[in-house]
């Protein structure tokens, strides 16, 4: 669904691809579906995914050691100060392969997945944390009500379609109001400004 509906992904940086596994393979765990072996296939990636992550975070190169022709031409220019192989992956086109060639930085797995999780999740760190703070203030919000009076067509930004579709039927909540179908996030947040400021109106308004 979410491929064929990519609206109603709320929260489209988190669902990719190459972390599909790491998602769901717990899931299917719970559920029966994932045998032992499988298992602990899954559970060895993970845990050199975590490792590499770890070295990463803590390793520092130096300026000195950034003089690879190849390094400078993807760096632009060398660092002023040492800076850690976190920092330097999420620089565009650089990669873990890039950094080991230029002698300055060994992965510990040979590993394709583990080595590319490792970059994504590099480069899209930041990302990343705020798409999970937003989830936070999102569930928040889950149980703010709406009064029942609520007029749709008052909501700044709604579009016609997602008016019609409010105003038949009627959620409660803001978190019932997100999983109606044909309502996405972006409508949900217009919503949520319209009810913050009838809020702060005075009652006889």
């Amino acid at each position: 669904p979410y491929r064929m509906f990519t609206s109603r992904a709320e929260y489209r940086l988190l669902l990719r691809e190459d972390n599909a596994d790491l998602r769901l393979t717990p899931v299917g765990r719970e559920l029966g579906l994932v045998d032992d072996i499988r298992w602990a296939a899954f559970a060895a990636k993970r845990e050199a995914v975590e490792r590499e992550q770890a070295r990463c975070a803590e390793t520092l190169v130096k300026p000195n050691d950034c003089g690879h022709p190849a390094l400078l031409e993807r760096l632009g220019q060398a660092p002023a100060e040492p800076v850690r192989v976190a920092e330097l992956l999420r620089r565009p086109g650089l990669g873990l392969d890039d950094l080991e060639q230029a002698g300055v930085y060994t992965p510990h797995t040979a590993d394709r997945a583990v080595r590319e999780q490792v970059e994504v999740q590099a480069k899209y760190a930041g990302y990343i944390t705020r798409q999970h703070d937003e989830i936070e203030r999102r569930r928040g919000h889950e149980e703010m009500t709406i009064p029942a009076d609520v007029d749709y067509a008052e909501v700044d930004g709604l579009s016609f379609e997602v008016r019609q579709i409010l105003t038949a039927h009627r959620p409660t909540t803001l978190g019932q109001a997100a999983r109606i179908a044909g309502v996405t996030p972006a409508a949900v947040s217009l919503l949520l400004v319209h009810l913050r400021k009838r809020r702060m109106l005075p009652r006889s308004a």
